[in-house]
């Protein structure tokens, strides 16, 4: 055996491709593509294109239901709430509501309230009021003499009609009703005239 007879394995090594070089290779002219505009280009599929006609997957029926009154809750277990007593984050000698939560970073931001669970291990004595909390979590919380109020989160009040209405608005409409006025008068005035 000398060097120069060292081979790779049959198969092991590959000629690498080359494109566009002839009809007689092929994979000349369009280098494998076939064709012009969006689909000779890498990484794009048109899918459910169907000629113009209505795709299937919009001609089939609708199935499911989505609730636009459902609610959205912040998940927060108990073991969480203790990590953050624990970080000096949250005071445990005063109530644990979701405004509190939110300043101490435990949650981003509201939603639509807080619903309370019972992973993980809590040693300090809590009060919550919370939006929700599952029975784990009641037994976690009484279980170190702390306690769990359930409180609905305040909805968004709705602006009264006409609040914040910008005054050039308010003129414009007043002028408005005033001009049917002064044709009135200018239209009697002239009949006075003619009278006369």
């Amino acid at each position: 055996m000398r060097l120069n007879d060292l081979r790779d394995l049959p198969g092991a090594t590959t000629s690498k491709k080359r494109v566009g070089r002839g009809i007689g290779s092929g994979l000349g002219k369009t280098s494998g593509h076939g064709q012009k505009g969006q689909k000779s280009r890498s990484g794009v599929a048109i899918k459910g294109f169907e000629g113009g006609q209505m795709p299937i997957h919009m001609r089939l029926p609708k199935r499911g239901f989505n609730n636009k009154f459902a609610k959205h809750f912040n998940e927060v277990n108990v073991g969480r709430i203790q990590t953050a007593i624990d970080d000096k984050k949250l005071d445990a000698s005063k109530p644990v509501t979701v405004q509190a939560l939110v300043d101490a970073g435990v949650v981003r931001r509201a939603r639509d309230g807080v619903r309370l669970l019972g992973r993980g291990e809590l040693k300090s004595k809590v009060s919550f009021e919370v939006t929700g909390a599952s029975s784990g979590a009641v037994k976690a919380v009484e279980a170190a003499g702390g306690t769990v109020t359930i409180t609905e989160m305040p909805q968004r009040q709705a602006k009264p009609e006409g609040e914040g209405a910008p005054k050039k608005t308010a003129k414009k409409a007043a002028t408005k009703k005033a001009a049917p006025k002064k044709a009135a008068a200018k239209k009697s005035a002239a009949k006075n005239d003619t009278s006369e």
